[in-house]
């Protein structure tokens, strides 16, 4: 491999991360409390908002069950009005952010689903807040499942990322296109998936050592 391409696998790797680092920040920021609502917004649940609960469940599956390729294309016309363009690594964020806020939602949802029922009961028996039993009770029980819940999202958002490459979004996905596949470079193809082979691996890693961290089973009595 020359020193140009080497450059370019590293560029392209800054591209990625950069990418993934965004679009999971924001997508986890609007997406946990999206899942902690539809968790909770259920009928009889701690902020019963029964009507609520099914118009953005209904978006959330509408959104997770559109190809991620399509959805790309399908809101290029938002993209472009977020971020003055539609091509390149600052606009591909855009629909990676869009895809990873649905994700996240059902994954914390289904998260706080399985904590004990016993406890909420307990806490409301105790004369906890709703407010107190989602942040002391729902959230702190369901940390290990949240966890990772988002280590599997950054996971997707490094598959997604090579997807955006393409439409232009730059990235190692764009990188393996143009020179792996459209230049038949074999060599770059095969850096492109063992960079991203050990980014994931590095991820899943980290998030599994956390989320044990976080298990109370896990630790020793």
């Amino acid at each position: 491999m020359s020193p140009e391409i080497f450059k370019l696998l590293l560029q392209s790797t800054g591209q990625t991360l950069y990418m993934v680092a965004i679009a999971g920040l924001v997508g986890s920021l609007l997406g946990v409390p999206l899942g902690v609502f539809l968790a909770t917004s259920g009928r009889g649940e701690l902020y019963a908002a029964p009507v609520a609960n099914k118009v953005l469940g209904a978006i959330v599956n509408a959104t997770r069950s559109t190809p991620f390729i399509i959805l790309v294309v399908a809101i290029i016309p938002f993209t472009r009005l977020v971020a003055g363009t539609s091509i390149g690594t600052s606009a591909a964020i855009v629909p990676l952010t869009v895809a990873t806020v649905p994700f996240v939602a059902r994954l914390v949802e289904a998260a706080i689903r399985e904590v004990d029922p016993g406890l909420t009961e307990a806490a409301r028996a105790m004369g906890a807040t709703p407010l107190q039993i989602v942040t002391k009770v729902l959230l702190a029980e369901a940390r290990p499942g949240i966890t990772l819940a988002l280590t599997l999202t950054v996971v997707s958002l490094i598959g997604y990322s090579a997807m955006v490459g393409a439409v232009g979004g730059g990235g190692l996905g764009d990188l393996g296109i143009r020179y792996g596949y459209q230049r038949f470079m074999p060599d770059v193809m095969a850096a492109v998936v063992i960079v991203l082979i050990v980014l994931v691996q590095a991820v899943q890693s980290a998030g599994d050592a956390l989320a044990r961290r976080f298990d109370k089973r896990s630790r020793p009595t």
